[in-house]
């Protein structure tokens, strides 16, 4: 989701003060909830599932990305040769 910046930003201070409300915000909406201190972004409050989630996604970019490269630098194998070493039928 997209962080709504009048509902997800809060100070440092506020989540000193109540942080389970902060946390629980997180996890009811889906976004990240920005800390900052002093005007300035200090640290972001994410839920776990999120978070995961985000992490899956960039594990998967990167492998696609990974074998994108490897595939113009010409590693690759066919598809007969890939069922064969994983023991599957031609």
């Amino acid at each position: 989701m997209q962080t709504k910046f009048s509902e997800d930003v809060v100070p440092l201070s506020d989540l000193k003060v109540n942080p389970g409300k902060i946390v629980t915000r997180a996890n009811d909406t889906k976004r990240p909830i920005l800390v900052t201190s002093r005007g300035r972004g200090v640290a972001v409050v994410q839920g776990l599932e999120e978070y995961e989630i985000r992490e899956e996604k960039i594990e998967f970019m990167q492998a696609v990305a990974q074998g994108l490269m490897e595939v113009r630098e010409g590693k690759f194998i066919d598809i007969s040769e890939a069922k064969e070493i994983l023991g599957l039928k031609k």
